[in-house]
């Protein structure tokens, strides 16, 4: 197993308080980062700082309230972070859920709330680390996106569009930004364990049924290969391998996250 030290270092995540982005603070927390992570729901922050504070006794470790689409709660965010730990090494952008719709049923509210959604959470936070991320050695961007951006649903057709356009603006941040010497890649996830598939476990699983008889017919039937879904902890080691040395030679690029649900080649 390969192992790195990041102490010294500094990751910021986005959306950190659940999921994907508490496990991916975790990673860094066990590597020896120092860990900044931002949410919007305060009770959720509490608690994953709370959880992460009891993992790790001697983190370092700042837990902000942020909505990132606000500019002031972003532009606090970064603040905090300088002058908590005085730079930021690692920006993992980590927003956003899906929204189920067709084009038929998706009106002008609807397309502009993820078209924001999903753009801005990735532009604000860039933009406010941007200068913290260009004085230190190693800097990296790194964004959750979906597989959606390369192989479009039918039903998700706002958030589809949405994920292509995100992966176009990773492409050209990672161009423009290669000669400040920061890398900026994506994962691109299918279906992975969250708060919001528990949720619907809860409201469509038959008297008796379990998490993983429910979730293994449900991957079955969206003909997952693998069988499953994915774990919050597989995407953050996607997410860790892209943001740290790891992948030094590597930008602009993706990481397929999805239990081979891509049929693109």
């Amino acid at each position: 197993m390969i192992e790195i030290d990041l102490s010294g270092r500094v990751a910021v995540v986005t959306g950190g308080s659940s999921g994907i982005g508490l496990a991916t603070a975790e990673l860094f927390l066990q590597a020896g980062a120092s860990v900044a992570i931002c949410g919007r729901d305060g009770e959720r922050l509490a608690r994953a700082d709370a959880l992460l504070r009891d993992n790790f006794p001697d983190a370092q470790l700042l837990a902000a309230r942020c909505n990132v689409l606000d500019d002031c709660d972003v532009a606090d965010f970064a603040q905090a972070v300088s002058a908590r730990f005085g730079h930021a090494d690692m920006l993992i952008n980590n927003a956003g859920q899906g929204r189920v719709s067709t084009f038929a049923d998706t009106n002008d509210d609807a397309w502009r709330e993820e078209l924001n959604l999903k753009y801005f959470s990735i532009i604000r936070p860039t933009r406010a680390f941007l200068p913290m991320l260009r004085n230190t050695a190693e800097p990296t961007i790194t964004c959750v996106n979906s597989l959606l951006a390369l192989q479009p649903e039918p039903h998700m057709v706002a958030t589809s569009s949405a994920r292509a356009g995100v992966l176009s603006l990773v492409k050209s941040l990672a161009t423009e930004l290669a000669p400040q010497r920061i890398r900026v890649n994506s994962i691109l996830i299918g279906i992975v364990e969250s708060g919001q598939w528990r949720r619907r476990y809860e409201a469509q699983a038959q008297p008796g049924e379990s998490w993983d008889d429910w979730m293994i017919a449900l991957a079955r039937k969206k003909s997952i290969p693998l069988g499953r879904f994915g774990r919050p902890e597989e995407a953050a080691q996607a997410l860790f391998y892209l943001a740290t040395p790891l992948s030094s030679y590597t930008t602009g690029s993706h990481i397929d996250v999805s239990g081979g649900v891509a049929r693109h080649v």
